[in-house]
């Protein structure tokens, strides 16, 4: 089978960016991943997909369409939750096939169970697509690949031969082997005398040597000795059966001297092992001639898709449940415009994802306009009145948007980033060596030393942990490399002194990027949680906040008189 992708097209580039693992952590990666799927395989898989980031227009549209596919027809992606389940198995099978100490009839019923899975999945494949009026160059190759398997000559036969085959294969249930004594009834040799389609329900070889010699009319010569008792099973334990040097399991009572000696070399062991050895050349005579014709076929190539089915299927039916408690999601748009974004009543994805697991609250859209007249935003606002919200929300719309998945937002129309950094506050442990300003200097030299104009700088509260003085002489200057850099970047602080020099850095003429102040709202003395462009409010906030709750002079004061 071709090599096929739902994630790039034929002959794309699949470069890539890994996002930092502090990106990672700071836009909630894991937690929004833990909420697509408990399972661990699909967590790692959506993970990779997710953190690697994509920056090709064409790539990204690919995605953007197959996965608008999945999510407008419900039908077809029933059907690949279905196909998922056969997949998995093919999985499992390729597991065992590499394990090189596997017997060789192992390896050859895997083999034929590979290839009846490959045979019921590219059925399925060709039954689904063909129901569902698709529209995605992905899916509509998918399609083609998957019938051209199907329409060649050759398949039909397939199909039969490993039905047939199949059907032979689960027949068998036991092997009689039967052992030749000589005059002092030592085993001289021993051999295949059956293969049988029944389950040999007799067990042990001391009780029936027992029995038989307990007979008065000699040994039986009825076939019936052979369901007589129970059999004692393998030991499950054991890396491989070693005739001649046997283990028994511990639940026995049967104690086997291995030893040799008492009797010599054991030519019972010596005999089976040649009997073991020689079982598959009888056995899967017809089962072997009819995979030989099939030695091209490999179901893994299928297995593939696997990662790719699990990333789209997750996300629609998070996008479904998202949709379902009415909140504005948008297909994204990717242009090839200049650094360039336009996004409309974007939102936090955590935000919805807590909605759909019944929290109730109201959720407040914002704009973001990335453009000519300005890349950078220096944010300001209350604490808790919505900054690192708005800025991991910047940071999600891109990152869904780029693999494909619709956003939270009423519309995002942008040209794609490189890569998305962040820097956010570390963790009181990591800073035990170089203090918290050194490690947060680091952190910030690291990312310009990769970031590129096409990348998003995402900073959040970003030198506030040293005093006021030393905090804004770093990050102005910070701000400003932001600016020669090019980026387009949110560094939302505390420090309202910050945006009130974007003259300074915006008369620099080698600036590629123009700075703007962004503020998050109040209204009233109280959040709003809305972002407009406008000077810092500093002083005037907090004289709101003091009126509020009444802690203003006056007011302290006209209470104190009022109460004397």
């Amino acid at each position: 089978m071709a090599q096929i992708s739902l994630l790039y097209p034929e002959n794309s580039s699949q470069k890539t960016c890994e996002m930092t693992p502090q990106g990672i952590n700071d836009l909630s990666i894991d937690y929004i991943v833990e909420s697509l799927t408990k399972d661990v395989y699909e967590k790692n898989s959506i993970k990779n997909i997710l953190t690697n980031v994509t920056s090709d227009i064409d790539v990204i549209n690919y995605r953007a369409d197959v996965f608008e596919d999945i999510l407008n027809f419900p039908q077809l992606r029933e059907g690949l939750v279905a196909l998922l389940k056969k997949l998995e198995d093919l999985r499992e099978l390729e597991k065992f096939n590499k394990d090189g100490d596997a017997s060789a009839l192992w390896q050859l019923i895997n083999r034929l169970r590979e290839i009846d899975g490959y045979v019921l999945c590219i059925t399925m494949l060709k039954d689904m697509l063909a129901k569902t009026p698709i529209q995605s160059d992905g899916l509509k190759n998918l399609q083609k690949t998957i019938e051209d398997i199907y329409n060649e000559g050759g398949f039909d036969l397939l199909k039969k031969d490993i039905d047939e085959t199949m059907e032979k294969a689960q027949k068998l249930r036991s092997i009689t082997i039967g052992v030749n004594l000589d005059n002092v009834l030592k085993p001289k040799n021993a051999g295949v005398i059956s293969l049988n389609s029944f389950e040999i329900t007799n067990s042990g070889l001391l009780k029936n040597f027992m029995e038989f010699t307990s007979n008065k009319e000699g040994l039986n010569s009825d076939e019936e000795v052979l369901k007589s008792s129970k059999l004692h099973p393998a030991n499950p334990s054991l890396h491989r059966m070693q005739f001649g040097s046997v283990a028994v399991a511990a639940n026995t009572n049967v104690h086997i001297d291995t030893s040799g000696s008492a009797t010599g070399d054991d030519p019972l062991s010596s005999s089976l092992s040649k009997v073991v050895t020689n079982i598959l050349k009888k056995m899967v005579k017809s089962i072997k001639a009819t995979l030989q014709k099939y030695v091209n076929i490999s179901g893994y190539s299928l297995v593939t898709l696997m990662p790719e089915i699990i990333f789209y299927i997750r996300f629609a039916e998070l996008i479904d449940k998202m949709k379902e408690k009415n909140l504005t999601v948008c297909k994204p748009r990717a242009v090839k415009g200049d650094r360039t974004t336009k996004g409309r009543d974007i939102y936090n994805i955590k935000l919805g994802i807590k909605r759909t697991n019944g929290e109730e609250f109201d959720i407040i859209g914002n704009d973001i306009d990335f453009n000519d007249d300005q890349r950078i935003f220096v944010m300001t606002g209350p604490n808790r009145g919505g900054k690192t919200t708005f800025t991991q929300a910047v940071g999600h719309c891109f990152l869904l948007a780029q693999c494909g998945i619709y956003v939270p937002a009423k519309s995002f129309e942008y040209s794609p980033v490189d890569n998305i950094f962040t820097h956010f506050p570390a963790d009181e442990n990591e800073t035990v060596d170089l203090g918290r300003l050194g490690e947060e200097s680091k952190r910030l030299s690291d990312i310009f030393s990769i970031a590129t104009d096409k990348s998003l700088l995402l900073l959040n509260e970003s030198l506030a942990t040293t005093n006021v003085a030393e905090g804004v002489f770093i990050a102005k200057d910070v701000i400003r490399a932001m600016a020669y850099l090019g980026t387009r970047a949110i560094f939302n602080t505390h420090m309202h002194e910050l945006a009130h020099h974007l003259e300074e850095y915006n008369s620099d003429s080698s600036s590629k990027s123009k700075v703007q102040s962004l503020v998050t709202g109040v209204k009233d003395g109280h959040r709003s949680f809305k972002c407009t462009i406008a000077p810092p409010q500093g002083v005037s906030y907090a004289k709101d906040i003091a009126i509020k709750y009444g802690v203003t002079f006056d007011q302290i004061k006209k209470n104190i008189d009022n109460r004397n």
